[in-house]
Parts: structure tokens; sequence; C-alpha cells
């Protein structure tokens, strides 16, 4: 018996130090290879930071694109899914509740139109891109309210398209801030 107690607290103690010590440095080492030295990937303008490239932020003034929803209001502290089903009553009613709101504030746009990534929240919660779908449905709403055409609101959308990595997987995207900052950039 005693030997099994040491050999598992030999074992614990190991895992302990591997996990919690070794493990974090060398994310951390590695990360300061990466685009925001490990502190993320901060948008700056006029040398202020306004956001950050992988983090989702709320737009809900009609001459903004809008993001895709977040279960945690944006707050990248508390980063999580909503943990509930389409067959959940107040799921359903969530979504509802953003469809209707895409409906109202998109006028000519038909529910079946509706992309699903722009009434879903996703797994994080802070997803910061759209499909391009969920981009171009909104492409009448922010020209009427900016006062610019839908062409050149289509060309921006083209622009701000990120393709599938590789080209192979995954879908394109659109990163709503980097979109949004253009958009103001082209109001100028």
């Amino acid at each position: 018996m005693k030997k099994y107690f040491f050999q598992s607290l030999r074992l614990t103690l190991i895992m302990l130090v591997l996990l919690c010590v070794i493990y974090p440095l060398v994310v951390a080492f590695i990360a300061r290879f990466s685009e925001g030295k490990g502190d993320g990937a901060a948008i700056l303008e006029n040398g202020k930071k306004i956001g950050y490239a992988n983090i989702g932020q709320s737009f809900t003034r009609p001459e903004y694109f809008w993001g895709r929803p977040s279960s945690v209001g944006y707050n990248a502290a508390g980063s999580a899914g909503s943990n509930k089903g389409p067959s959940n009553a107040d799921y359903l009613k969530e979504v509802n509740n953003r469809i209707d709101s895409l409906l109202k504030y998109n006028p000519g746009l038909k529910k079946n139109e509706i992309p699903a990534d722009m009434v879903t929240a996703s797994g994080s919660g802070l997803d910061p891109d759209i499909s391009v779908a969920g981009a171009r449905i909104q492409i009448s709403r922010v020209a009427k309210a900016r006062g610019i055409s839908a062409e050149q609101l289509e060309e921006l959308v083209d622009q701000a398209t990120t393709p599938p990595f590789l080209n192979l997987f995954g879908p394109s995207r659109v990163n709503v801030l980097k979109l949004n900052r253009s958009l103001d950039n082209l109001s100028r």
C-alpha cells in the first residue's frame, strides 16, 4: 500500500510541475512569436487601442455591420457558450427575437435569407467574424444609414473577406471590427 501511495504522490508532483509550470512557460514563450506577442492582436487607430481582432464586439447602431450574437455579452473575461440546445424553449425564444430584430432593422430581408451565425452565438460567445452572407444581408441597412452606395459596401465586404485556411479548411469569413473600421475610414 505504501508503495502505491508514494508512486501516486510522485506522479502527481511530476504532473503538477509539468502542467502547471513547464507547459504554461512553453506556451508563453511560443506566444511571443505570434502577431500580438502574446498580448492579443490589438487593432490601433491613431495610437489608441480600439479593440482586438480575435474578440467580438457589440455593434448595434444601424450604420455599422453587426457581429455574431454573444452568449456572454462580449465579455472576454467570461468566454463561454450558451449550452442551450435547439429544443430549449428559452433558447428558441432568444433566437426568434434575434430573427425579428434582423427583419425589423433590415427591411426587405426574408427570414430564410438569414444565416445561422447571425442569430446563434458561437461556442466561445466572442466570435469576431461573421459569414460573408451575414455581412451581405446588412449592406442595404448600412448603405441607407450612411448614405453610401450598396456597390461601395459590397466592395468593402469583398476586401474584408478572409478566405478559408489554405483555401481548404472552413468557410470564408469577415472580421466585423476590421470591416467597421474600414467603413469609418471610407466615410471620412
